[in-house]
């Protein structure tokens, strides 16, 4: 029944989990996916080789080939070392909850020393908050607030991005990809 309704998928439902040349994702979160046009392409321009298919083939006048549902770079990236400092990745750094009250609810971000009293926008003085925590804080200093952190704010490595994003996978995961997604998690006995 499973390969009757994976042979039905469209074809945009058919992305390929793309793995850097030692086999670990480029990215967990986003989850580096390509679409069907841009994985046939790098197998035919030689730039991946394929790990895994679809139970789904692509045709042409020429050509019949196997969806591939995971591939590897032949060259290796490197990764970046320092992520960029987004909304997005301070967020992800605090496993996108309050560092106050550990609510997923209406995140924002707070700044530990207000920006009314010099406080600037970056790693060390940037926490993901709800919208409650961060009224209830206003323009106060950490210390004369009440208030208690989770975690001191740090600038992470995309390494510590990677590990954080494994825990937030994306609505779809195609069989063929668990093998490569959580690795490095501990087996159970």
């Amino acid at each position: 029944m499973n390969n009757f309704i994976e042979k039905d998928l469209s074809l945009e439902n058919c992305p390929a989990l793309v793995l850097n040349a030692d086999y670990r994702p480029l990215s967990y979160y986003p989850l580096s996916l390509w679409s069907w046009q841009d994985t046939v392409k790098s197998v035919f321009l030689e730039r991946v080789v394929i790990v895994s298919n679809y139970d789904r083939i692509v045709r042409s006048p020429s050509f019949n080939m196997q969806l591939p549902s995971v591939i590897a770079l032949k060259d290796y990236i490197i990764p970046q070392s320092k992520p960029s400092f987004t909304r997005f990745n301070v967020f992800l750094r605090d496993k996108f909850s309050c560092q106050y009250c550990g609510s997923r609810e209406e995140l924002t971000f707070d700044h530990l020393l207000p920006r009314s009293k010099g406080g600037e926008t970056h790693w060390d003085n940037v926490v993901t908050a709800c919208s409650s925590c961060n009224v209830k804080k206003g323009g106060k200093l950490l210390r004369s607030s009440g208030m208690k952190l989770t975690q001191l704010p740090y600038q992470p490595s995309t390494e510590d991005l990677h590990r954080n994003g494994k825990n937030f996978p994306p609505n779809y995961l195609h069989k063929s990809w668990m093998d490569y997604l959580y690795w490095d998690v501990e087996l159970q006995a």
